[in-house]
Order: C-alpha cells, then sequence, then structure tokens
C-alpha cells in the first residue's frame, strides 16, 4: 500500500507540474501574439495617420481650389463632399463584404501566426 501512496504522489507531482508548464507555455504564447498584434499595429497606425493628414490637407487644397474656380469657396467644398459620399456610397453597395472578408482573413491570418 505505501508504495502505491509514492506512486500516486509521485504522478500528481508530475501532472501539477506539467500543468504548471502548460500554463506557462500559454501565457508566453499569449505575450507573444500579443507583441506581434502591437508591433505590426504601432506602424500601421502611423502611416495611417500620415496619409490621413495628406489626404485632409489635399482636400482642402482641392476644396478651395474648386471654390476659387466656381467663384464661391463653399462650392468647392461642396463638390469634394459630394465626391466622397458618391465613393462611400459606392464602397458601401458593391465592396462591403469584400472589404469585411479581407479584414477577417487578415485578422486571423495574424493571429494563427
Amino acid at each position: 500500500m505505501d508504495e502505491n501512496s509514492i506512486l500516486i504522489d509521485s504522478l500528481l507531482e508530475k501532472t501539477t507540474e506539467f500543468v504548471k508548464t502548460s500554463i506557462e507555455l500559454a501565457k508566453l504564447k499569449a505575450l507573444d501574439k500579443t507583441a506581434d498584434v502591437v508591433s505590426t499595429l504601432i506602424p500601421q497606425t502611423i502611416v495611417f495617420i500620415l496619409v490621413s493628414t495628406f489626404v485632409i490637407f489635399l482636400n482642402l487644397g482641392i476644396a478651395l481650389w474648386l471654390g476659387d474656380i466656381l467663384n464661391n469657396s463653399y462650392y468647392g467644398f461642396f463638390v469634394v463632399a459630394g465626391f466622397y459620399a458618391f465613393v462611400a456610397a459606392i464602397i458601401h453597395f458593391f465592396f462591403h463584404k469584400t472589404i469585411k472578408r479581407n479584414i477577417a482573413n487578415n485578422i486571423v491570418k495574424q493571429l494563427l501566426k
């Protein structure tokens, strides 16, 4: 009987070590994925901010230029806003599912990498 209790204690100790190791491995994998996602996200965010700033100033310039051509500055802003409303409607009605699928696929690919 004493030999069985020693075997059971040994088995419990090894099981406890295995569980602790598995938990530590899961933590390290989660940390790796988090670091990978954040390290990818930060440069993309910086590029997005810079491109957005460029596009905003470009649109302001185009709107003011069109306003000069149309002899009223706010007409230029209406034309630029109408253009973006038109583009947004086209994207929403024709490309919404494709864009959504591509983004979801990229997220899954990034997480399973």
